[in-house]
């Protein structure tokens, strides 16, 4: 039995993470394929479960050994998702989710053509910024250079398969269920 490989993209602040884990919780045949960072654990992230955290070294070398399906610098951290737990994830028929930033879904659609690609986008620039800055993780520097980062992603929206406006989160994350051909 093979699985279904599912690609979430959008900028920082647009609910990708949000819309997947709840996502991951209303739908138990969902495995989320948890990728690898350089950047430093936030508050509350467990290694392993938000993100594998690599040292900068442990990362290159990995990368250049061929392990990830998919890499790419974003933020001045490094960001991959290891092929091989992909491929095994799919090889035990489940579906996989990718939380990722679109170029990483663009190599990813190189190399796997059959998956499905979603684009999260705000429904402005303006409350792009009000959901970062709410946030409380980054100071005003921080977050406009995010806004500067997100308008340059948004750019890449209509690369994907489909692409989903977050106005509202449940109408959101029922457009994505449907989208995703996942039961209710």
């Amino acid at each position: 039995m093979s699985g279904r490989l599912f690609i979430v993209s959008g900028p920082s602040g647009a609910g990708k993470s949000s819309l997947c884990a709840a996502l991951l919780e209303r739908h138990s045949e969902l495995q989320l394929s948890v990728s690898c960072t350089t950047r430093q654990p936030r508050p509350g992230e467990k290694d392993g479960r938000e993100y594998h955290f690599l040292d900068w070294p442990s990362f290159e070398q990995q990368r250049d050994e061929g392990a990830f399906l998919e890499s790419a610098l974003v933020h001045g951290n490094l960001y991959g998702t290891r092929q091989s737990d992909v491929e095994r994830l799919l090889a035990d028929g489940k579906y996989v989710l990718l939380e990722i930033d679109w170029q990483g879904a663009a190599q990813v659609a190189d190399r796997m053509p059959q998956s499905i690609r979603v684009f999260i986008l705000p429904p402005s620039v303006e409350e792009l910024r009000k959901r970062l800055t709410g946030r409380g993780q980054d100071d005003a520097d921080v977050v406009e250079k995010r806004v500067a980062a997100a308008e340059a992603e948004m750019a890449h929206a209509h690369e994907a398969h489909f692409q989903i406006i977050n106005d509202n989160f449940d109408d959101s994350l029922l457009e994505l269920e449907r989208t995703l051909q996942l039961s209710e």
